[in-house]
């Protein structure tokens, strides 16, 4: 089982790799996965989020942190070591490589932690931009096997655990808001007992 498996993760990676790819792609495609080309748009987001998101928004931005922390330590330096499986640009000869084959571990995509984390967390507070944060999640996972350097398992094991940390996330910031909100009415409440 295990080794069909790995056969149809090979044979899709190929397909994404080989098949789907022509000229617009390959530059597309390396250009999004660099995570450098993100800076500005992810600092803008984050600055729109706490001078326009409110009391939540504010609240968000600090969990955010926090989230990108933990599902970047937990996929990079924990799951990654604990699999340890070789990337496919340093197993394969024939593969397009449109970008720089490290030698650390392929499981999961990092890049599909993090952003499908970011895309579930962002859209529990902000769901009509729920097809932006998805749609960019999508193709920044997608990218990784298009250039070459992680299997689709990769990607879609990345995807499911960034979910799982971003709903778990989501839901310890809303709990912060809910807890500061019962406090505020307590203060209030207490101060017009007073007058």
């Amino acid at each position: 089982m295990l080794e069909f498996l790995y056969k149809l993760d090979v044979s899709v990676l190929y397909f994404i790799n080989h098949t789907l790819a022509n000229p617009f792609f390959d530059k597309f495609f390396p250009f999004i996965t660099e995570v450098k080309n993100w800076y500005i748009a992810y600092i803008l987001l984050f600055i729109i989020i706490i001078l326009k998101g409110g009391r939540i928004g504010r609240i968000a931005a600090a969990v955010f942190i926090l989230l990108i922390i933990s599902t970047d330590q937990f996929s990079s330096f924990f799951l990654k070591n604990l699999v340890a499986r070789i990337r496919p640009c340093n197993v394969f000869n024939d593969l397009n490589i449109l970008v720089t084959c490290t030698g650390s571990y392929s499981f999961p995509s990092s890049h599909a932690v993090n952003n499908f984390g970011a895309a579930i967390f962002f859209t529990k507070f902000y769901p009509k931009y729920k097809w932006y944060f998805y749609t960019v999640a999508v193709l920044l996972s997608f990218s990784r096997p298009y250039v070459g350097v992680h299997y689709p398992s990769d990607a879609l094991a990345g995807a499911v655990i960034g979910l799982v940390f971003g709903y778990v996330f989501a839901l310890v910031a809303i709990k912060i808001d809910n807890l500061i909100e019962t406090r505020k009415t307590k203060i209030t409440n207490k101060y017009e007992r007073i007058r």
